[in-house]
């Protein structure tokens, strides 16, 4: 299924990610300085891509589907599932991103373990998250849905893909995810 597989390699891309998140943190726990600007953009990429680019299509498209068609199992595994967790990861991104600000402002060691904090618990939440995906709520939704209705799942998640590369979205962040992999070693 077209749909899935894109989700699934972006949920790679991601994980891609929460690597450099990683690697930035132990950095700094290693005695490096935080530096403000990649953590901005992996804010940017987190919000962009994770977030607005990946989880868009899972919440526009493909979660409302399997809620609307597959009952209370699909209702119970997305809503108190996936998209509570999709809102805990967007409550830890703001907390980093307040926490970069107060560092900015305050270069104190509590503002540092807040940076570290909110960062590692992102990582280690969408790494659990995706794990979820991609062997159950993915597998769920092809074993579940009709071809008719994994069809328009697909159509709808090509357009989505052709707009988004049309105003540059996937070239812009991969390209962001190399330059941050490779100055963090990853």
């Amino acid at each position: 299924m077209y749909s899935t597989e894109c989700l699934i390699f972006e949920h790679d891309n991601i994980v891609r990610m929460l690597n450099v998140i990683r690697h930035a943190c132990c950095g700094i726990l290693e005695g490096a300085e935080i530096n403000d600007a990649d953590f901005r953009n992996m804010i940017d990429f987190v919000r962009n891509y994770a977030d607005k680019h990946h989880h868009g299509k899972e919440e526009k498209i493909l979660f409302p589907e399997m809620v609307s068609k597959l009952g209370p199992v699909a209702e119970t595994l997305i809503t108190h599932g996936m998209l509570v967790e999709h809102d805990l990861g967007r409550s830890h991104i703001l907390g980093l991103e307040t926490a970069l600000n107060e560092y900015k402002e305050n270069k104190t060691t509590e503002h540092k373990l807040d940076i570290l904090t909110e960062a590692m618990a992102y990582a280690h939440l969408l790494q659990i998250h995706i794990e979820k995906e991609n062997s159950v709520v993915f597998t769920f939704a092809e074993r579940q849905l009709g071809e008719d209705v994994f069809s328009e799942i697909d159509k709808r998640c090509k357009d989505f893909e052709k707009a988004a590369e049309e105003a540059g979205t996937q070239k812009h962040y991969l390209d962001m995810l190399s330059r941050l992999e490779a100055k963090y070693t990853v």
